[in-house]
């Protein structure tokens, strides 16, 4: 991809037509003349942008035109740019009758000497060039012959640099620009009938009054063909994201388009995903840990910290993490895709939310968002000790989905499983933070009646979603999230790649996140890639969670990892309840003892 600027002048007519002849869309800055030589060459079918020449004016009441304060900023706004820009005001309406001229000179000489007091234009605004000085002295001059007549009176400044031009008649009227305003009388009744013919030419409407008087008036001037309302004093001014000339302006350089696909789309939000794997720069720079990232917290600048998430559940001590609504949304909108990959499905899946909620964590808040993107039926119930209540709720209310952490849902499908088997109608659940035992699943499946597990989410409070589960995966296999992020594995103790399937780190880089960037963040996981496509025909990379760093225990010279031990618990014992592996220093060794709950042990005794 490339950008091409040439520099040609108009007279070359052929080249301009070469030019539009590809273009799908072709646009144009200028008067209505430069747009109408363009658009001659513009060949059917070919969008013509155009952003012809707009007029913006203040419109200030009686309550405000004799006020300081606003005059200051109405000469500002006026000065500013030089009135080069399509939002500097060009008239000033004063909200009285045509015949109070004596309202309008009185202000006419507050602006002038509210003009007089800014900073001189600089030398380089005062070098017009012949066309420019023509307009601007022959409007001076005629509005000057007008005084003749008692329609007009011009206040200019000795040097020449600015000039206030009071006129009696309301009509709209173009400023030459470089200082020279109109000043006029438009009581409020007539501004729709005045203005409403010059609605194509109407941008900016700077409005200084009272609250009742700001309110009202808003109203009238877009309803007369304005397109933007500001207070006096920021008519030039703006903020991320706002309409231009009254649309968003990447709309008219793109168009709409919708794909329709069949029932073998039902998990697939992305086309893209099947089509091609998604290519980023290679990360570069050193290793973030936790702490590192808390560090790059306290120079995150207050605009891009709106919302506040705590971490640490699994690792140190409770942390913050930052995250602008814009990049809190993009994360929300890959989770929901992540979730239909994994068949959740949104026309017919009724689910009952039950992660933790509060204490600034940010589970429940996350998937409330996703299903309220996806437009899924939810009963936000959160995890709670009272099972008895959640159970009889799901019941109640037809819950067929769970959402939440392996270990709450076991309890409570275990606490409450008379009431949850009798009323028979869960089929899907769908776990975050933790995983499922291959013994735990087939209870879920045998003993519940359960026909979908799968992970939610891969993820941190940090970086936000990282990975997702198919239908086709199963057990700590994800497809990685790479719209967001890239991945890589290294060494355990060096920063260099494992080579291929070795298990090692998992370190992450952010690739869609305006307000942080973590580059090359090491989240303390263990895990490896999966090499070759996915069955379910996504070239998003696969890589399969081994762990974490703290669960790898060292007992004397052996190195031992806690999801081995609750492997050979499920595979050799046909346990499924929780496991828990205590290491203990003793005078003369160590000791290792592993703790099992007894009521879900098929066979106490052994």
């Amino acid at each position: 991809e490339r950008i091409i600027v040439l520099r040609f002048p108009s007279s070359r007519q052929e080249w301009l037509r070469l030019m539009c002849a590809p273009a799908d869309a072709v646009a144009v800055w200028g008067g209505e003349s430069a747009v109408e030589g363009v658009a001659a060459h513009v060949p059917p079918g070919c969008r013509l942008v155009e952003w012809g020449h707009k007029i913006s004016f203040a419109y200030v009441t009686e309550e405000a035109w004799a006020d300081g304060a606003t005059l200051s900023a109405l000469a500002a706004d006026v000065c500013l740019f030089e009135q080069q820009a399509c939002s500097s005001p060009q008239v000033v309406y004063l909200d009285t009758d045509p015949g109070n001229t004596e309202a309008l000179h009185a202000f006419a000489a507050r602006l002038a000497d509210a003009l007089a007091a800014q900073p001189a234009p600089a030398a380089s605004d005062r070098d017009l060039d012949p066309a420019e000085y023509a307009e601007l002295t022959t409007t001076e001059h005629l509005a000057r012959l007008e005084e003749h007549l008692g329609l007009t009176r011009v206040l200019a400044a000795p040097d020449g640099t600015w000039r206030v031009m009071a006129d009696s008649r309301p009509a709209l009227t173009a400023s030459p620009l470089h200082r020279s305003v109109w000043v006029k009388p438009l009581p409020r009744k007539d501004l729709i009938a005045t203005l409403r013919p010059m609605r194509r030419y109407l941008q900016t409407a700077g409005i200084a009054g009272s609250r009742t008087d700001i309110a009202e008036l808003s109203a009238l001037v877009l309803a007369a063909g304005a397109t933007r309302v500001t207070p006096v004093g920021a008519m030039t001014a703006g903020y991320a994201g706002e309409p231009h000339d009254g649309v968003y302006a990447l709309q008219r350089y793109s168009r709409r388009v919708a794909v329709q696909a069949d029932a073998r789309f039902a998990a697939t939000a992305c086309l893209d995903d099947l089509a091609r794997p998604a290519q980023f720069p290679p990360p570069a720079g050193p290793l973030l840990d936790k702490a590192a990232v808390q560090a790059l917290n306290r120079g995150v600048d207050r605009g891009d910290a709106e919302l506040y998430f705590r971490s640490g559940g699994s690792t140190g001590a409770p942390a913050l993490s930052l995250f602008t609504y814009e990049d809190y949304d993009t994360q929300m909108h890959a989770a929901a895709r992540g979730l239909l990959a994994a068949g959740y499905d949104p026309a017919r899946d009724r689910t009952a939310n039950l992660f933790y909620c509060g204490g600034m964590y940010g589970g429940f808040i996350s998937f409330f968002s996703i299903l309220e993107r996806l437009g899924g039926v939810q009963m936000p119930m959160a995890a709670g000790p009272d099972h008895r209540a959640t159970a009889e709720m799901i019941a109640a209310y037809e819950v067929d989905t769970l959402f939440g952490m392996p270990s709450y849902l076991w309890q409570l499908l275990h606490e409450e499983a008379d009431l949850l088997r009798a009323y028979g109608g869960l089929r899907k659940i769908y776990y975050g933070g933790e995983h499922f035992t291959e013994e735990q699943r087939r209870t879920l499946t045998d003993t519940f009646g359960i026909e979908v597990i799968h992970s939610i989410t891969y993820g941190s409070t940090d970086l936000g979603p990282l990975g997702y589960q198919c239908r086709e995966s199963g057990g700590s296999v994800h497809h990685l999230h790479a719209d967001l992020h890239t991945l890589e594995i290294v060494d355990v103790d060096e920063d260099r790649p494992v080579a291929p399937g070795e298990t090692g780190r998992l370190v992450f880089t952010t690739r869609a996140r305006r307000g942080q960037h973590l580059d090359r963040y090491v989240i303390g996981d263990l895990g490896r890639a999966l090499p070759g496509r996915c069955p379910c025909g996504s070239h998003a990379p696969r890589f399969e969670l081994l762990g974490r760093l703290g669960e790898v225990m060292r007992v004397a010279t052996y190195f031992l990892n806690y999801r081995r031990f609750a492997a050979i618990a499920g595979e050799r014992l046909g346990y499924g309840g929780e496991l828990q592996a205590v290491l203990t220093a003793g005078t003369a060794r160590e000791g290792l003892t592993v703790r099992l709950e007894s009521a879900h042990a098929p066979d106490p005794e052994r």
